[in-house]
């Protein structure tokens, strides 16, 4: 068994504008600055690793919050959903219910990102087995974990996602048991 707990990055001058980043670098705005620092000081539990996407606004958010205390490794594949020609493109215009199957237009599917992260945990499973793992990400990758570690539909994560209501918190906990 392996314990995860998630974190997501702090706000970005794209989030202020009501725009999908995806696989575009992503710069935190001054609020996203202050959550980053402010999520280390909120977390006290003690990790075996930390893992964090490769675009700049996870791994800034990383450094910012944790990387005082503990080596942030990066992996392309918690990356955000690459949504292609939708990339930077206002939040209100895409249907993640449509890209569940079907790729984003010179993007990837929900499915394809469900693919990377399955692989990023059979990784976790050989090398931290029985360890508490902190990952720090994007909205894709969340919804990927809900799927493949809580058993739910595509559907049910992006309906109830937390982004939805408005109920962060500083960390969401899974566990890798087989999937």
């Amino acid at each position: 068994m392996i314990k995860i707990t998630y974190f997501v990055h702090g706000t970005t001058t794209d989030n202020e504008k009501g725009l999908c980043t995806g696989w575009m670098p992503g710069e935190l705005s001054e609020l996203g600055i202050k959550q980053a620092k402010e999520l280390g000081h909120l977390v006290s539990e003690k990790f075996d690793g930390f893992f964090c996407s490769d675009l700049k606004r996870a791994s800034d958010s990383a450094q910012l919050g944790f990387g005082n205390k503990y080596k942030i490794i990066q992996d392309k594949r918690l990356r955000e959903c690459n949504y292609g020609d939708f990339n930077q493109t206002a939040e209100e215009k895409i249907d993640y219910k449509k890209y569940i199957d079907t790729a984003f237009p010179k993007g990837e599917s929900l499915k394809d990102v469900a693919k990377r992260i399955k692989n990023f945990l059979n990784f976790l499973k050989k090398e931290y087995n029985n360890k508490h793992i902190a990952i720090l990400s994007h909205k894709a990758p969340q919804l990927a974990l809900e799927v493949l570690l809580n058993g739910k539909t595509w559907e049910e994560a992006i309906k109830n996602d937390w982004r939805n209501t408005k109920s962060w918190q500083p960390g969401w906990e899974y566990v890798i048991k087989n999937f």
